[in-house]
């Protein structure tokens, strides 16, 4: 007997889509509806009143995981949260939160039928999760960008970019000598995916301007403070730092202040975080504006496209952009 299945893999999209056009529910193109209808025709698919009820049923809801683990910053992981929040209201869903760190709370609400479709964040370049999440029937969109995940769906932020413009600013105000005051080192040993890449395009990109560039991960606490010591102290002629640690941010602006004003240490900050906070730290000229909203809402967008038939692109990264940051 032909299922719902069947339709769906005949005309290439998923259970949820064929769903919607047979309850008229959702909103579906008509092209992807013209390919559900050509399908069931093909496969004598013509289910009766209450299998189409059942076919139908929803629970529209998206599942996010976004588990707090060590060294994430939980204002810019909130700020996700918000954006997938709001773009998810849009359309009708609500979210639910799972805060597990591995890949049982994906397998939980996907197979319990919880869930319509699932987001994942905190994603590792070689990510254990996402051999589960490609076996799980449902939908699925990575806020992060890991190696082997060739079928699936990534929404994230352009971090490689971003180390790149940041050498590039620098280099623009003849810095020779910089250095990235990156994520703390419980971030960085996870080889969280942004950490890496952020790291690989701001080397790159010194080799190939022939700056001397150096990378130290940083405690997100007043423990910064060091860290700036250690540099200073390696090497004093480093002129120009670029930093990715919010939480470490002030401390950091903060410890340079007090080098400046005796005539040492790096005279020239850039930091990539929200501009809310950028705008809240004192010292900084120019920040990477990192949009965490805008990503979140992006993800639950992309994945809105998905549920409908769609075929987004496989990746999508948010460009990075400099903006000045007024001094009070």
């Amino acid at each position: 007997m032909t299922t719902i299945a069947d339709v769906a893999r005949e005309a290439g999209v998923s259970i949820s889509t064929v769903s919607y056009v047979m309850s008229g529910k959702r909103t579906i193109s008509q092209e992807t509806r013209d390919r559900v209808e050509q399908a069931m025709a093909r496969l004598d698919y013509s289910p009766h009143a209450g299998a189409r009820s059942l076919a139908s049923r929803s629970t529209q809801v998206i599942g996010l995981q976004a588990p707090l683990r060590a060294g994430v910053d939980v204002h810019v992981v909130m700020q996700i949260v918000a954006g997938v929040v709001r773009e998810a209201r849009l359309h009708e869903y609500d979210v639910l939160l799972l805060t597990s760190d591995d890949a049982s709370g994906l397998e939980r609400a996907a197979r319990a039928s919880k869930v319509d479709a699932l987001l994942m964040m905190d994603v590792e370049s070689d990510d254990p999760r996402i051999a589960t999440l490609s076996a799980l029937s449902a939908p699925s969109v990575l806020i992060g960008l890991p190696t082997g995940a060739d079928d699936l769906t990534c929404v994230d932020f352009d971090f490689q970019a971003a180390g790149a413009l940041a050498v590039e600013r620098l280099a623009a105000r003849g810095h020779r000598r910089i250095a990235l005051i990156g994520s703390p080192p419980e971030v960085v040993s996870r080889h969280t995916s942004y950490a890496d890449r952020l790291a690989r395009g701001f080397l790159d990109a010194c080799a190939a301007r022939g700056i001397e560039g150096t990378v130290h991960p940083c405690p997100s606490t007043a423990e910064a403070t060091a860290v700036v010591d250690e540099i200073v102290a390696a090497d004093p002629h480093v002129t120009g730092v670029f930093v990715h640690n919010e939480g470490a941010l002030p401390h950091v602006s903060a410890r340079l202040a007090r080098f400046a004003a005796r005539g040492e240490g790096p005279s020239d900050v850039i930091a990539l975080c929200p501009i809310d906070v950028a705008r809240a730290v004192h010292g900084l000229t120019e920040a990477i504006d990192l949009p965490a909203e805008e990503l979140g809402s992006t993800a639950a967008r992309v994945l809105n496209e998905i549920l409908t038939g769609d075929r987004p692109e496989r990746v999508h990264l948010l460009a990075p952009r400099v903006v000045p940051i007024d001094e009070p």
